[in-house]
């Protein structure tokens, strides 16, 4: 079998991936969070998601690991779960004023991570990168 030119692009993404992601979690864990933190208190504050069934499933992960997340969070004064008055078993998840104060820390430190992988692409290239991504994810979940 011929040798090929360059790695096939499957391995050139996984260690991309696995650069820029574990660059991320440094970067969160640096401003005093963690990727599913960020991910739980981007959804609380956006309302997207305010009770826990929409947040498992916007962050990507189970409810018993939300739950467990959600533990943690709430010992440390960053979230208050309580009880929807329309639906006594759906929990609201609303975010604290130091929760408040994390958030904005962590956003701060998810825009400069996002600088810094922009660095030395222009916006074309950076936009050109963003569909060629796309294109990958689809090719794959076309499959």
């Amino acid at each position: 079998m011929p040798r090929p030119s360059s790695p096939p692009i499957g391995l050139l993404l996984a260690r991309s991936a696995k650069a820029v992601s574990r660059a991320f979690d440094e970067a969160l864990t640096a401003a005093g969070g963690s990727l599913p933190m960020w991910l739980v208190l981007l959804s609380v504050k956006t309302r997207e998601h305010a009770n826990q069934r929409e947040l498992a499933g916007a962050v990507g992960i189970e409810g018993a690991t939300l739950t467990h997340h959600l533990n943690a969070m709430e010992e440390r004064g960053l979230i208050r779960r309580e009880r929807d008055p329309a639906n006594r078993r759906v929990q609201l998840v609303s975010l604290t004023s130091a929760g408040d104060e994390l958030f904005v820390r962590l956003a701060a430190a998810a825009q400069a991570h996002d600088q810094r992988l922009r660095r030395g692409f222009t916006a074309a290239e950076v936009q050109q990168l963003g569909q060629l991504l796309n294109r990958l994810a689809a090719n794959v979940a076309g499959s």
